[in-house]
């Protein structure tokens, strides 16, 4: 039985530290699949998984790009599937490969390609708190746990 963490973060370093505390259950391969709307702060979360891993250079959403690859301890892919509009646009671009690769993916907007995220991915939900800068952090860790 999964056991879903929840946390209140009161602002974008907060954020960024709960992000970096799931390094030590990440391993190579691991992909982790964020939810949330327009500004929830999923990008900050996956700053805090770059900088866990060892990213020195400044990470930025791949919103145009759909997949920014960082170099750190492992490989580091940040997905953006905001702007797709099928999951075969996901397919087509390689989403599978890179997620069944060595590296370490986050992946923002990850409802848009749900039917392909493997079973073993840690799901994150991130929701607006009552505070301009608050936000409530779901993670399911998955099936590994």
């Amino acid at each position: 039985m999964n056991r879903i963490e929840t946390t209140i973060t009161a602002n974008p370093g907060e954020t960024r530290a709960l992000a970096g505390g799931l390094r030590e259950k990440l391993t190579p391969g691991a992909v982790v699949a964020l939810y949330g709307d327009l500004g929830a702060g999923k990008t900050c979360f996956v700053q805090g998984l770059a900088d866990a891993f060892g990213v020195r250079e400044p990470v930025t959403s791949p919103t145009f790009t759909l997949v920014n690859e960082y170099d750190g301890e492992v490989r580091f892919f940040h997905v953006d599937l905001y702007r797709i509009v099928s999951v075969e646009e996901a397919i087509d671009f390689g989403l599978e490969e890179t997620m069944n690769g060595s590296g370490i993916t986050a992946i923002e907007w990850a409802e848009r390609a749900e039917c392909i995220l493997p079973e073993r991915a840690i799901r994150v939900r991130i929701l607006h708190g009552d505070t301009e800068e608050g936000r409530t952090v779901h993670i399911d860790p998955g099936p590994q746990t």
